[in-house]
């Protein structure tokens, strides 16, 4: 099955599609949309994609005839934002067996990407540790490990509860729908485990709000970079 449905509406104008009398999008509310950069240039043409699995993105024939490609994901602005981004190279790219390049009839292609791009999606049931605080207001810790399950929220509604604070590609956020549930004070760098792997960090959140789920904490979100780190910096050592 595809990640995510696709609706597409295409305009074509000389081979070219704009979004006219748009608005901008909530940063990270199309986690699915691909940019794509032709060759190693930023001058080069610029095209848009889907991804529609871990590893290939969908996307127009026309686009990057004669280059390579790079992509990227996670972003709502390609050009900024560089910490926030994955960015792919293309290691194979797959026209549809019609595609007409004068008429541009039949103009889609597949592009898989270098490695996949990794995430955890919506409403994945992960579980938190720790010995944090039991009660908003409680200053002692607790004297037994305690742990709860949560649920991973969409990042565009966390970026309207904290603060405004923009929720990167590599943070990620939980909590539950029915409240009274999440890490809170004391429970920082504890384990955010998903399927029986540690995903992630307990980060921050507002303790004043510890289980309200209006206010989700938010937790780092381990990448390939970052274990890629964590196994550089331990070697010789476990």
């Amino acid at each position: 099955d595809l990640l995510l449905p696709i609706h597409f509406l295409l305009f074509l104008t000389q081979q070219c599609a704009d979004i006219i009398g748009g608005k901008e999008s909530s940063k990270y509310s199309r986690p699915y949309m691909a940019a794509i950069i032709c060759g190693t240039s930023t001058n080069k043409p610029f095209c848009g994609g889907t991804l529609i699995e871990p590893n290939w993105v969908l996307t127009a024939a026309h686009c990057c005839v004669g280059y390579k490609s790079t992509v990227i994901l996670g972003t709502n602005s390609p050009t900024r934002c560089k910490g926030s981004q994955q960015r792919f190279q293309d290691t194979k790219q797959i026209r549809y067996p019609d595609f007409d390049e004068k008429s541009l009839d039949n103009d889609l292609m597949l592009l898989k990407l270098s490695r996949t791009y990794a995430d955890i999606k919506p409403g994945t049931s992960c579980l938190v540790a720790g010995w944090g605080i039991t009660q908003i207001g409680e200053h002692e810790p607790s004297k037994v490990l305690r742990e709860v399950k949560v649920t991973i929220f969409d990042r565009s509604i966390c970026t309207n509860y904290i603060n405004g604070q923009n929720i990167t590609e590599n943070m990620v956020c939980a909590g539950s729908r029915k409240g009274k549930k999440n890490a809170c004070k004391g429970d920082s760098g504890g384990p955010l485990v998903c399927s029986g792997k540690q995903k992630g960090i307990v980060s921050f959140g507002d303790p004043r709000k510890c289980g309200d789920p209006q206010y989700p904490v938010i937790y780092t979100f381990l990448r390939k970079s970052h274990f890629d780190w964590i196994k550089k910096n331990t070697k010789g050592d476990l």
